[in-house]
Protein backbone atom coordinates (compact mmCIF):
# COMPACT_ATOMS: atom_id res chain seq x y z
CA UNK A 1 0.00 0.00 0.00
CA UNK A 2 1.23 3.50 -0.80
CA UNK A 3 2.47 4.95 2.51
CA UNK A 4 0.50 8.21 2.16
CA UNK A 5 -2.72 6.27 1.52
CA UNK A 6 -1.98 4.15 4.57
CA UNK A 7 -1.61 7.29 6.64
CA UNK A 8 -5.05 8.44 5.58
CA UNK A 9 -6.67 5.13 6.49
CA UNK A 10 -4.94 4.91 9.85
CA UNK A 11 -5.72 8.28 11.48
CA UNK A 12 -2.32 9.43 10.25
CA UNK A 13 0.77 11.31 11.26
CA UNK A 14 1.59 14.99 10.92
CA UNK A 15 4.20 15.52 9.71
CA UNK A 16 4.05 12.58 7.31
CA UNK A 17 7.07 10.28 7.75
CA UNK A 18 9.71 9.40 5.20
CA UNK A 19 8.58 5.77 4.97
CA UNK A 20 5.50 3.93 6.24
CA UNK A 21 4.78 0.24 5.78
CA UNK A 22 1.52 -1.20 7.10
CA UNK A 23 1.44 -4.61 8.74
CA UNK A 24 -1.35 -7.02 9.63
CA UNK A 25 -3.61 -6.60 12.61
CA UNK A 26 -3.40 -4.30 15.61
CA UNK A 27 -1.21 -4.12 18.67
CA UNK A 28 -2.80 -5.84 21.68
CA UNK A 29 0.03 -5.52 24.20
CA UNK A 30 1.50 -2.06 24.51
CA UNK A 31 4.95 -3.16 25.60
CA UNK A 32 7.52 -0.58 24.41
CA UNK A 33 11.12 -1.66 23.87
CA UNK A 34 13.80 0.94 23.10
CA UNK A 35 16.94 -0.08 21.28
CA UNK A 36 19.62 2.62 21.16
CA UNK A 37 22.25 2.84 18.46
CA UNK A 38 21.89 -0.70 17.14
CA UNK A 39 24.20 -1.83 14.35
CA UNK A 40 21.44 -2.28 11.77
CA UNK A 41 19.95 1.13 12.53
CA UNK A 42 23.34 2.85 12.35
CA UNK A 43 23.80 1.35 8.89
CA UNK A 44 20.38 2.57 7.75
CA UNK A 45 21.08 6.19 8.76
CA UNK A 46 24.77 6.31 7.87
CA UNK A 47 24.18 8.24 4.65
CA UNK A 48 22.09 10.98 6.27
CA UNK A 49 23.19 14.43 7.37
CA UNK A 50 24.33 14.60 11.02
CA UNK A 51 21.20 16.51 12.12
CA UNK A 52 19.04 13.87 10.42
CA UNK A 53 20.89 11.01 12.11
CA UNK A 54 20.33 12.69 15.48
CA UNK A 55 16.54 12.77 15.03
CA UNK A 56 16.04 9.63 12.96
CA UNK A 57 14.03 6.73 14.33
CA UNK A 58 12.38 3.48 13.35
CA UNK A 59 9.09 2.59 14.98
CA UNK A 60 7.96 -1.03 14.54
CA UNK A 61 4.54 -1.94 15.88
CA UNK A 62 3.67 -5.62 15.96
CA UNK A 63 0.80 -7.38 17.68
CA UNK A 64 2.68 -7.97 20.93
CA UNK A 65 5.50 -5.42 20.96
CA UNK A 66 6.40 -1.84 20.06
CA UNK A 67 10.07 -1.41 19.12
CA UNK A 68 11.75 1.99 18.94
CA UNK A 69 15.19 2.20 17.35
CA UNK A 70 17.22 5.41 17.37
CA UNK A 71 20.76 6.71 17.72
CA UNK A 72 19.94 9.38 20.32
CA UNK A 73 17.40 10.26 22.99
CA UNK A 74 16.08 12.89 20.59
CA UNK A 75 15.32 10.19 18.05
CA UNK A 76 13.53 8.18 20.72
CA UNK A 77 11.47 11.24 21.59
CA UNK A 78 10.44 11.74 17.95
CA UNK A 79 9.40 8.08 17.76
CA UNK A 80 7.30 8.38 20.90
CA UNK A 81 5.63 11.47 19.43
CA UNK A 82 4.59 9.45 16.38
CA UNK A 83 3.42 6.61 18.59
CA UNK A 84 1.24 8.97 20.62
CA UNK A 85 -0.38 10.36 17.47
CA UNK A 86 -1.16 6.85 16.20
CA UNK A 87 -2.53 5.81 19.60
CA UNK A 88 -4.99 8.71 19.61
CA UNK A 89 -6.78 7.08 16.69
CA UNK A 90 -7.97 4.21 18.88
CA UNK A 91 -6.59 0.78 17.95
CA UNK A 92 -2.87 0.87 17.24
CA UNK A 93 -2.19 -0.52 13.76
CA UNK A 94 0.72 -2.84 13.15
CA UNK A 95 3.15 -0.93 10.97
CA UNK A 96 6.73 0.24 10.53
CA UNK A 97 7.74 3.89 10.37
CA UNK A 98 11.24 4.97 9.34
CA UNK A 99 11.68 8.67 9.68
CA UNK A 100 14.00 11.68 9.85
CA UNK A 101 13.64 15.43 9.22
CA UNK A 102 14.16 17.29 5.97
CA UNK A 103 15.47 20.48 7.62
CA UNK A 104 17.46 21.13 10.79
CA UNK A 105 15.55 24.29 11.75
CA UNK A 106 11.76 23.92 12.07
CA UNK A 107 10.45 26.92 13.91
CA UNK A 108 7.70 29.15 15.22
CA UNK A 109 8.09 32.82 16.18
CA UNK A 110 5.68 34.34 18.70
CA UNK A 111 5.58 38.11 19.14
CA UNK A 112 5.15 38.83 22.86
CA UNK A 113 5.71 42.58 22.65
CA UNK A 114 2.50 43.68 20.93
CA UNK A 115 0.41 41.24 22.97
CA UNK A 116 1.66 39.56 26.13
CA UNK A 117 0.38 36.00 26.61
CA UNK A 118 2.30 34.60 29.60
CA UNK A 119 4.23 31.48 30.58
CA UNK A 120 1.34 29.02 30.57
CA UNK A 121 0.47 29.99 27.01
CA UNK A 122 4.05 29.54 25.81
CA UNK A 123 4.35 26.14 27.49
CA UNK A 124 1.11 25.05 25.85
CA UNK A 125 2.46 26.03 22.41
CA UNK A 126 5.71 24.18 23.17
CA UNK A 127 3.61 21.06 23.77
CA UNK A 128 1.93 21.57 20.38
CA UNK A 129 5.29 22.12 18.70
CA UNK A 130 6.62 18.89 20.19
CA UNK A 131 3.62 16.99 18.79
CA UNK A 132 4.44 18.43 15.36
CA UNK A 133 8.19 17.72 15.60
CA UNK A 134 9.08 21.42 15.48
CA UNK A 135 12.30 22.27 17.29
CA UNK A 136 12.79 26.07 17.51
CA UNK A 137 10.71 28.61 19.42
CA UNK A 138 11.73 32.15 18.50
CA UNK A 139 10.54 34.72 21.04
CA UNK A 140 10.16 38.34 19.93
CA UNK A 141 10.54 39.78 23.43
CA UNK A 142 10.82 43.50 22.82
CA UNK A 143 9.47 46.07 20.43
CA UNK A 144 8.07 49.58 20.63
CA UNK A 145 4.83 48.27 22.17
CA UNK A 146 6.53 46.83 25.24
CA UNK A 147 9.67 45.32 26.75
CA UNK A 148 8.93 41.80 28.03
CA UNK A 149 12.11 40.52 29.67
CA UNK A 150 13.50 41.35 33.11
CA UNK A 151 16.78 43.27 33.06
CA UNK A 152 18.79 43.87 36.21
CA UNK A 153 21.12 46.26 34.40
CA UNK A 154 18.26 48.39 33.05
CA UNK A 155 15.22 47.90 35.31
CA UNK A 156 13.28 50.83 33.82
CA UNK A 157 12.72 48.78 30.65
CA UNK A 158 10.05 46.80 32.47
CA UNK A 159 9.36 49.46 35.09
CA UNK A 160 8.30 52.01 32.47
CA UNK A 161 7.33 50.06 29.31
CA UNK A 162 6.07 46.57 30.21
CA UNK A 163 2.67 48.19 30.83
CA UNK A 164 0.69 50.45 28.54
CA UNK A 165 -2.72 52.07 28.10
CA UNK A 166 -4.55 49.98 25.51
CA UNK A 167 -5.41 46.29 25.61
CA UNK A 168 -4.85 45.99 21.88
CA UNK A 169 -2.01 47.44 19.86
CA UNK A 170 -4.49 49.56 17.90
CA UNK A 171 -5.92 51.08 21.08
CA UNK A 172 -2.42 51.88 22.31
CA UNK A 173 -1.48 53.40 18.95
CA UNK A 174 -4.65 55.47 18.66
CA UNK A 175 -4.22 56.65 22.26
CA UNK A 176 -0.86 58.24 21.52
CA UNK A 177 1.54 55.40 22.50
CA UNK A 178 1.01 55.90 26.24
CA UNK A 179 2.92 53.66 28.63
CA UNK A 180 1.80 53.03 32.18
CA UNK A 181 2.87 51.17 35.31
CA UNK A 182 1.79 47.95 36.96
CA UNK A 183 -1.21 48.55 39.16
CA UNK A 184 -2.73 51.30 37.06
CA UNK A 185 -6.43 50.41 36.59
CA UNK A 186 -6.10 50.89 32.82
CA UNK A 187 -2.73 49.16 32.46
CA UNK A 188 -2.28 46.23 30.08
CA UNK A 189 0.86 44.13 29.77
CA UNK A 190 3.42 42.21 31.76
CA UNK A 191 6.88 40.74 31.39
CA UNK A 192 8.82 37.55 31.98
CA UNK A 193 11.14 37.25 34.92
CA UNK A 194 14.49 35.58 34.38
CA UNK A 195 13.30 32.67 36.47
CA UNK A 196 10.23 32.19 34.27
CA UNK A 197 12.30 32.26 31.09
CA UNK A 198 14.79 29.73 32.51
CA UNK A 199 11.81 27.55 33.37
CA UNK A 200 10.56 27.86 29.78
CA UNK A 201 14.00 27.06 28.34
CA UNK A 202 14.18 23.92 30.50
CA UNK A 203 10.61 22.90 29.65
CA UNK A 204 11.32 23.28 25.93
CA UNK A 205 14.68 21.50 26.12
CA UNK A 206 12.98 18.48 27.68
CA UNK A 207 10.98 18.33 24.44
CA UNK A 208 14.08 18.95 22.29
CA UNK A 209 13.02 22.49 21.40
CA UNK A 210 15.52 25.36 21.45
CA UNK A 211 14.27 28.78 22.53
CA UNK A 212 15.89 31.63 20.58
CA UNK A 213 15.50 35.15 22.01
CA UNK A 214 15.24 38.26 19.89
CA UNK A 215 16.48 41.65 21.07
CA UNK A 216 15.34 44.10 18.42
CA UNK A 217 17.78 46.74 17.08
CA UNK A 218 18.20 49.43 15.85
CA UNK A 219 14.57 49.98 14.77
CA UNK A 220 11.36 49.06 16.62
CA UNK A 221 12.97 50.53 19.76
CA UNK A 222 10.76 53.39 20.87
CA UNK A 223 10.26 51.78 24.29
CA UNK A 224 14.02 51.67 24.92
CA UNK A 225 14.42 55.38 24.21
CA UNK A 226 11.42 56.14 26.43
CA UNK A 227 13.12 54.33 29.33
CA UNK A 228 16.72 55.43 28.66
CA UNK A 229 16.92 58.59 26.49
CA UNK A 230 20.72 58.40 26.26
CA UNK A 231 20.33 55.79 23.48
CA UNK A 232 18.45 58.32 21.30
CA UNK A 233 19.91 60.64 18.67
CA UNK A 234 20.99 64.10 19.83
CA UNK A 235 20.59 67.51 18.20
CA UNK A 236 23.21 70.29 18.19
CA UNK A 237 21.54 71.96 21.18
CA UNK A 238 21.70 68.77 23.24
CA UNK A 239 18.04 67.82 22.95
CA UNK A 240 17.15 64.19 22.25
CA UNK A 241 14.81 62.90 19.56
CA UNK A 242 12.20 61.75 22.07
CA UNK A 243 9.74 59.24 20.66
CA UNK A 244 12.20 58.12 17.98
CA UNK A 245 11.72 54.67 16.43
CA UNK A 246 15.46 53.92 16.15
CA UNK A 247 18.38 53.63 18.51
CA UNK A 248 21.34 55.94 17.89
CA UNK A 249 24.24 54.03 16.27
CA UNK A 250 26.54 57.01 16.84
CA UNK A 251 26.30 56.98 20.63
CA UNK A 252 28.49 54.75 22.78
CA UNK A 253 25.61 54.65 25.27
CA UNK A 254 23.70 52.56 22.74
CA UNK A 255 26.40 49.88 22.68
CA UNK A 256 26.81 49.96 26.46
CA UNK A 257 23.09 49.30 26.69
CA UNK A 258 22.92 46.60 24.01
CA UNK A 259 25.93 44.66 25.23
CA UNK A 260 24.72 44.68 28.84
CA UNK A 261 21.24 43.52 27.87
CA UNK A 262 22.55 40.87 25.49
CA UNK A 263 24.87 39.54 28.19
CA UNK A 264 21.85 39.08 30.46
CA UNK A 265 19.86 37.46 27.64
CA UNK A 266 22.65 35.02 26.78
CA UNK A 267 22.90 34.07 30.46
CA UNK A 268 19.25 32.97 30.32
CA UNK A 269 19.15 31.41 26.86
CA UNK A 270 21.86 28.85 25.95
CA UNK A 271 20.77 28.83 22.29
CA UNK A 272 23.64 28.89 19.76
CA UNK A 273 21.77 31.58 17.80
CA UNK A 274 20.74 35.02 19.09
CA UNK A 275 18.33 37.10 17.01
CA UNK A 276 19.14 40.81 16.77
CA UNK A 277 16.27 41.95 14.53
CA UNK A 278 17.67 44.55 12.14
CA UNK A 279 14.44 45.19 10.23
CA UNK A 280 12.53 48.32 9.32
CA UNK A 281 14.85 50.93 10.79
CA UNK A 282 13.61 54.33 9.59
CA UNK A 283 17.04 56.04 9.98
CA UNK A 284 15.16 59.37 10.01
CA UNK A 285 16.99 60.90 12.98
CA UNK A 286 20.50 59.76 12.10
CA UNK A 287 21.27 62.51 9.58
CA UNK A 288 20.33 65.16 12.17
CA UNK A 289 22.33 63.60 15.02
CA UNK A 290 25.68 65.02 16.14
CA UNK A 291 26.84 61.60 17.34
CA UNK A 292 25.83 59.84 14.11
CA UNK A 293 27.59 62.47 11.98
CA UNK A 294 30.72 62.06 14.07
CA UNK A 295 30.57 58.28 13.69
CA UNK A 296 30.18 58.63 9.93
CA UNK A 297 33.18 60.92 9.73
CA UNK A 298 35.30 58.54 11.82
CA UNK A 299 34.33 55.54 9.67
CA UNK A 300 34.45 57.35 6.32
CA UNK A 301 30.76 56.79 5.62
CA UNK A 302 28.80 58.83 3.09
CA UNK A 303 25.31 57.36 3.65
CA UNK A 304 23.47 57.04 6.97
CA UNK A 305 22.40 53.55 5.91
CA UNK A 306 25.97 52.45 6.52
CA UNK A 307 25.44 53.10 10.22
CA UNK A 308 23.10 50.12 10.45
CA UNK A 309 25.83 47.89 9.04
CA UNK A 310 28.25 49.35 11.60
CA UNK A 311 25.87 48.50 14.45
CA UNK A 312 25.15 44.98 13.19
CA UNK A 313 28.83 44.15 12.68
CA UNK A 314 29.83 45.54 16.07
CA UNK A 315 27.09 43.58 17.85
CA UNK A 316 28.03 40.48 15.87
CA UNK A 317 31.59 40.74 17.17
CA UNK A 318 30.30 40.98 20.72
CA UNK A 319 27.97 37.99 20.36
CA UNK A 320 30.49 35.83 18.50
CA UNK A 321 32.96 36.63 21.27
CA UNK A 322 30.54 34.83 23.60
CA UNK A 323 30.53 31.77 21.35
CA UNK A 324 27.17 32.48 19.67
CA UNK A 325 25.96 33.45 16.19
CA UNK A 326 23.55 36.20 15.22
CA UNK A 327 20.38 35.95 13.16
CA UNK A 328 18.99 39.05 11.51
CA UNK A 329 16.01 39.80 9.29
CA UNK A 330 16.91 40.13 5.63
CA UNK A 331 17.45 43.93 5.82
CA UNK A 332 20.89 43.25 7.29
CA UNK A 333 21.98 42.16 3.80
CA UNK A 334 21.69 45.75 2.60
CA UNK A 335 24.37 47.33 4.78
CA UNK A 336 27.27 44.90 5.07
CA UNK A 337 26.32 41.65 6.79
CA UNK A 338 28.96 39.79 8.87
CA UNK A 339 30.21 36.59 7.26
CA UNK A 340 29.00 34.33 10.08
CA UNK A 341 25.51 35.83 10.35
CA UNK A 342 22.36 33.82 9.66
CA UNK A 343 19.83 35.67 7.50
CA UNK A 344 16.10 35.23 8.02
CA UNK A 345 14.21 35.99 4.83
CA UNK A 346 10.80 37.56 5.49
CA UNK A 347 10.18 39.96 2.58
CA UNK A 348 9.39 37.13 0.23
CA UNK A 349 12.11 34.70 -0.84
CA UNK A 350 14.62 36.99 -2.58
CA UNK A 351 16.56 37.75 0.60
CA UNK A 352 17.12 34.06 1.25
CA UNK A 353 18.27 33.43 -2.30
CA UNK A 354 20.68 36.36 -2.19
CA UNK A 355 22.03 35.40 1.24
CA UNK A 356 22.60 31.74 0.36
CA UNK A 357 24.36 32.72 -2.87
CA UNK A 358 26.70 34.88 -0.79
CA UNK A 359 27.47 31.94 1.51
CA UNK A 360 25.20 32.82 4.44
CA UNK A 361 23.05 30.27 6.22
CA UNK A 362 19.36 31.04 5.78
CA UNK A 363 16.06 30.53 7.57
CA UNK A 364 13.03 31.03 5.36
CA UNK A 365 9.89 32.68 6.72
CA UNK A 366 8.49 34.63 3.75
CA UNK A 367 5.45 36.72 4.58
CA UNK A 368 3.79 35.37 1.43
CA UNK A 369 3.37 31.91 3.03
CA UNK A 370 4.61 31.86 6.61
CA UNK A 371 2.97 34.87 8.31
CA UNK A 372 0.08 33.49 10.34
CA UNK A 373 -1.16 36.92 11.38
CA UNK A 374 -2.43 37.16 7.79
CA UNK A 375 -6.00 36.17 6.91
CA UNK A 376 -6.66 32.46 6.56
CA UNK A 377 -10.11 32.86 5.04
CA UNK A 378 -12.58 35.51 3.84
CA UNK A 379 -12.28 38.92 5.49
CA UNK A 380 -16.00 39.01 6.23
CA UNK A 381 -15.90 35.78 8.26
CA UNK A 382 -12.55 36.12 10.01
CA UNK A 383 -11.28 38.28 12.89
CA UNK A 384 -9.37 41.37 11.83
CA UNK A 385 -5.96 40.48 10.41
CA UNK A 386 -3.44 41.84 7.92
CA UNK A 387 -2.04 41.04 4.52
CA UNK A 388 -3.20 38.71 1.82
CA UNK A 389 -4.90 35.34 2.08
CA UNK A 390 -2.57 32.72 3.57
CA UNK A 391 -4.94 29.77 3.62
CA UNK A 392 -4.09 26.28 4.79
CA UNK A 393 -3.74 25.05 1.21
CA UNK A 394 -1.61 28.02 0.18
CA UNK A 395 0.83 27.71 3.08
CA UNK A 396 1.05 23.94 2.54
CA UNK A 397 2.13 24.58 -1.04
CA UNK A 398 5.23 26.52 -0.01
CA UNK A 399 8.53 25.02 -1.18
CA UNK A 400 11.46 26.50 0.79
CA UNK A 401 14.13 25.39 -1.67
CA UNK A 402 13.44 28.17 -4.14
CA UNK A 403 15.05 28.43 -7.56
CA UNK A 404 18.51 29.90 -7.04
CA UNK A 405 18.75 28.84 -3.38
CA UNK A 406 21.92 27.04 -2.32
CA UNK A 407 20.62 23.97 -0.44
CA UNK A 408 23.82 23.74 1.61
CA UNK A 409 22.88 27.01 3.32
CA UNK A 410 19.15 26.43 3.85
CA UNK A 411 18.82 25.69 7.58
CA UNK A 412 15.06 25.46 7.48
CA UNK A 413 11.73 27.27 7.76
CA UNK A 414 9.78 29.19 10.36
CA UNK A 415 6.22 30.44 10.84
CA UNK A 416 5.80 33.93 12.31
CA UNK A 417 2.91 35.11 14.46
CA UNK A 418 2.93 38.89 14.88
CA UNK A 419 0.28 40.00 17.34
CA UNK A 420 -0.82 43.57 16.59
CA UNK A 421 -4.33 42.22 15.94
CA UNK A 422 -4.12 39.10 18.11
CA UNK A 423 -4.78 40.18 21.70
CA UNK A 424 -5.69 36.88 23.39
CA UNK A 425 -4.24 33.35 23.68
CA UNK A 426 -7.41 31.92 22.15
CA UNK A 427 -7.09 34.17 19.10
CA UNK A 428 -3.40 33.24 18.74
CA UNK A 429 -4.21 29.53 18.68
CA UNK A 430 -7.00 30.16 16.15
CA UNK A 431 -4.45 31.73 13.81
CA UNK A 432 -1.84 29.00 14.35
CA UNK A 433 -3.81 25.77 13.98
CA UNK A 434 -4.02 24.08 11.52
CA UNK A 435 -1.64 26.28 9.49
CA UNK A 436 1.25 25.27 11.75
CA UNK A 437 0.48 21.65 10.81
CA UNK A 438 1.28 22.60 7.22
CA UNK A 439 4.59 24.22 8.08
CA UNK A 440 5.55 21.22 10.21
CA UNK A 441 5.02 18.90 7.26
CA UNK A 442 6.94 21.18 4.90
CA UNK A 443 9.83 21.33 7.36
CA UNK A 444 10.00 17.59 8.08
CA UNK A 445 8.59 15.57 5.18
CA UNK A 446 10.45 15.04 1.87
CA UNK A 447 8.93 17.37 -0.71
CA UNK A 448 8.09 14.50 -3.06
CA UNK A 449 6.06 12.75 -0.37
CA UNK A 450 3.69 15.66 0.23
CA UNK A 451 0.06 15.45 -0.85
CA UNK A 452 -2.43 18.16 0.11
CA UNK A 453 -5.41 15.84 -0.31
CA UNK A 454 -3.92 13.35 2.15
CA UNK A 455 -2.67 16.09 4.44
CA UNK A 456 -6.07 17.76 4.66
CA UNK A 457 -7.72 14.61 5.92
CA UNK A 458 -4.99 14.06 8.51
CA UNK A 459 -5.15 17.73 9.56
CA UNK A 460 -8.91 17.50 10.06
CA UNK A 461 -8.43 14.50 12.38
CA UNK A 462 -5.58 16.17 14.28
CA UNK A 463 -7.69 19.31 14.82
CA UNK A 464 -10.13 17.16 16.78
CA UNK A 465 -7.22 16.01 18.93
CA UNK A 466 -6.03 19.57 19.48
CA UNK A 467 -9.52 20.72 20.47
CA UNK A 468 -9.80 17.83 22.92
CA UNK A 469 -6.58 19.10 24.50
CA UNK A 470 -7.99 22.60 24.94
CA UNK A 471 -6.63 24.42 21.87
CA UNK A 472 -8.87 26.91 20.10
CA UNK A 473 -8.57 26.18 16.38
CA UNK A 474 -9.81 27.35 13.02
CA UNK A 475 -12.79 25.35 11.73
CA UNK A 476 -11.85 23.54 8.53
CA UNK A 477 -15.46 22.45 8.02
CA UNK A 478 -16.57 26.04 7.38
CA UNK A 479 -13.62 27.00 5.15
CA UNK A 480 -14.71 28.99 2.10
CA UNK A 481 -14.29 27.93 -1.52
CA UNK A 482 -11.76 30.75 -1.94
CA UNK A 483 -9.54 29.44 0.84
CA UNK A 484 -9.92 25.85 -0.37
CA UNK A 485 -8.91 26.93 -3.87
CA UNK A 486 -5.43 27.87 -2.72
CA UNK A 487 -5.53 31.38 -4.22
CA UNK A 488 -3.48 33.97 -2.36
CA UNK A 489 -5.11 37.28 -3.24
CA UNK A 490 -8.63 38.37 -2.41
CA UNK A 491 -10.37 38.81 -5.81
CA UNK A 492 -12.89 41.57 -6.53
CA UNK A 493 -16.39 41.01 -5.20
CA UNK A 494 -18.39 38.75 -7.51
CA UNK A 495 -15.37 36.98 -9.07
CA UNK A 496 -16.16 33.27 -9.69
CA UNK A 497 -14.07 31.02 -7.45
CA UNK A 498 -13.01 27.56 -8.71
CA UNK A 499 -14.53 24.98 -6.36
CA UNK A 500 -12.22 22.12 -5.46
CA UNK A 501 -14.43 19.09 -4.91
CA UNK A 502 -11.56 16.73 -4.04
CA UNK A 503 -12.17 17.13 -0.35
Amino acid sequence: MNFILALVIFVGLIPAPVKYSDGEGVNVRQKVVVKMDGKAFRKDVSGLEPFQQKEAYRLTISKKKILIEAATEEGVFRAKTSLEQLQRGGELPCCTVFDYPRFANRGLMIDESRSFKGLDFLKKQVDAMAMLKLNVLHLHLDDSAGWRIQSDAFPLLTGKTAWRIGTTYTEWEQGGYRFSSEGDPLAYGGYYTKEQLRELVKYAAERFITVIPEVEMPGHSMEVGYSYPEVLCQLEDGRRHTGAWDLCPGSEATFTFLEAVLAEVMDIFPSPLIHIGGDEATMKTWSQCVNCRRRMEEEGYTDVRQLQGYLVRRIERFISGKGRRIIGWDEILETGVPENAVVQSWRGVSGGIKASAAGHDVIMSPNSHCYYNYYQDLIRKEPKAVGELVSLRFTYGYEPLAVGMDPKHLLGVQANLWTEYIPTPQHAEYMLYPRLFALAETAWTPSGAKSYKAFRRRARALLDVFRSLGYNTFDMDTESDLARSGLQRFPPEGTPIPVDDEF
